[in-house]
């Protein structure tokens, strides 16, 4: 996973609780090897990765509590209808292929050469962020209103969608949230180490059922409080590829992991709790 000629140290830690682990790694950063130009392009990576993160969760949030009916999208019909299907179609197709051999390999593109490939998964979730900003910035609304939620169901449907993020939040920091928000990439270079990657998840939501990540963020798309045609669509197609994607990432942990996931496969249900699959498969 890292490059022949290695820039980086050997650090090897025993598996820990994901807090430990993201405590671990930022106390590193008090304590920076010299190297001024691997420091400087560590920080402005993380930089740049925490901004566009942080853009894209807030566009998110606030894009689909309204119901994709605000944003900054302003392209006349019918190519709206147009910009809005390759805005909704850009971040599962783009998302999945970065997460592909030949994906992982046009990533060092994006940044220094000798770097790239520690920088991987800072480079990945900045990617993926600018990508979540657009759909969710420059989405063009279609202006109709199917249903407002007032009163006691709105603050019901309110306290969902926050729940819906709140198991969001909590799934990615059971998978690693260094990995999740790009943190590994960048302060492993600073601190002139290898990223140490979590092994297979399997504490948390993902006891009881092996996609969380992606089975909280559908629930996001169905618990707003504002019904368009635009939050239909959205919820529709990014709720399949929250339930199709994952058999791809399934198939890299069985090649990865081997008996060890066959194992967590059969105890673990795939996104519905209780729900047990046949012993031939899913």
């Amino acid at each position: 996973m890292y490059p022949a000629r290695p820039i980086c140290r050997d650090v090897k830690h025993a598996e820990t609780t994901p807090f430990a682990r993201l405590i671990r790694l930022v106390m590193g950063l008090l304590h920076l090897p010299p190297g001024r130009r691997r420091i400087a392009i560590a920080f402005g990576y993380g930089a740049a990765c925490h901004l566009a993160f942080a853009l894209a969760v807030l566009a998110m949030i606030v894009g689909m509590f309204f119901g994709m009916s605000e944003s900054l999208g302003r392209v006349p019909a019918p190519w709206s209808y147009v910009a809005n299907v390759f805005l909704v179609l850009q971040f599962p197709l783009s998302h999945s292929m970065l997460l592909s051999k030949r994906g992982r390999a046009a990533l060092r593109w994006v940044a220094p050469a000798e770097y790239a490939q520690t920088l991987g998964t800072t480079t990945f979730a900045l990617i993926a962020s600018l990508q979540l900003f657009a759909l969710f910035a420059f989405w063009t609304p279609s202006g109709i209103v199917w249903w407002q939620a007032e009163g006691t169901t709105f603050y019901i449907i309110c306290a969902a969608y926050t729940l819906s993020w709140l198991l969001l939040i909590w799934a990615s920091y059971d998978a690693g949230a260094e990995v999740q928000s790009g943190a590994l990439g960048w302060m492993s270079l600073a601190q002139g180490i290898k990223p140490v990657f979590p092994s297979m998840p399997t504490r948390g939501l993902f006891r009881i059922i092996r996609q969380p990540i992606y089975v909280s963020f559908a629930l996001t798309l169905w618990t707003v409080p504002i019904w368009t045609p635009d939050q239909l669509a959205l919820a529709v197609v990014l709720t399949a590829y929250c339930l199709l994607a994952p058999r791809r990432k399934e198939a890299r942990f069985k090649e990865r992991y081997g008996a060890q996931f066959d194992a967590y496969r059969e105890a673990v249900p795939y996104a519905v709790p209780g729900l047990k699959k046949p012993s031939n498969g899913d």
